[in-house]
């Protein structure tokens, strides 16, 4: 299958400390921590993508509707299967609630992951004729759909940069960093937004979460090895 790909090229920044704050305090601080993060971030993960796998914009929003409480890892182990028997949205607004539960059931809540999928593609069909749409406000009204769901498909499918993708990773290691100190998803992302260029929202999503996946684990951080060290205030291992 497919995979939908964002690539940055450059060369690898420099490790060393820079002349930035590590107890940001003030919005100056925050962006001098920001842009030390998205540069040498870029450079570690150049080839930072989703990782789900789709091939057009319905089966990424299959993909992360499926994708809550859930691994990626796991929901492309499913959606072949799903997409195989219900390539488009006319086709799963057809399907039976049962049968679609049997395909999705090992990516936990399946009922209502099954319901939310039925009804979006129900409401594909009736409202967009069968299309996906491209904003917020339409996307958010479809079964499954909140605001992160909405940004992984604007940011990936559309290339539309309306918002920041906030997950678990990206929440723990902004927090870290010391960038916010707002706890609920949509508060973090107001933060961040004014943080980043506009033009990098989707990517730096990415980039965060493939460095919370692979360097800034929940339980036990690889402090030693990351690349954001000299800036990050949790940092345990900085000279």
């Amino acid at each position: 299958m497919a995979r939908n790909m964002t690539k940055t090229h450059g060369q690898k920044p420099s490790q060393r400390a820079a002349p930035v704050s590590r107890s940001p305090k003030t919005k100056a601080d925050k962006l001098a921590i920001a842009n030390v993060v998205l540069e040498r971030l870029k450079a570690e993960y150049p080839d930072a993508h989703c990782e789900l796998d789709y091939r057009n914009p319905f089966e990424l929003l299959c993909a992360t509707i499926l994708s809550a409480q859930c691994t990626d890892v796991r929901v492309n182990m499913v959606t072949p299967a799903l997409f195989a028997r219900y390539p488009t949205a006319d086709a799963l607004r057809l399907a039976t609630q049962e049968d679609v539960e049997e395909i999705v059931r090992s990516t936990g809540f399946y009922r209502a992951k099954a319901k939310s999928l039925i009804g979006m593609g129900n409401m594909l069909v009736d409202r967009y004729g069968g299309d996906v749409p491209r904003t917020i406000a339409e996307l958010i009204a479809l079964p499954g759909v909140g605001r992160k769901t909405a940004n992984v498909i604007l940011g990936n499918a559309f290339d539309i940069n309306e918002g920041i993708v906030v997950d678990t990773h990206v929440q723990r290691l902004v927090r870290r960093l010391g960038l916010t100190r707002e706890a609920d998803p949509i508060g973090i992302e107001q933060a961040l937004m004014p943080l980043f260029p506009r033009a990098d929202w989707a990517l730096l999503s990415h980039l965060l979460i493939w460095h919370g996946r692979r360097r800034c684990f929940a339980r036990k951080p690889d402090c030693a090895g990351c690349v954001v060290k000299s800036v990050c205030p949790a940092c345990e291992v900085c000279d």
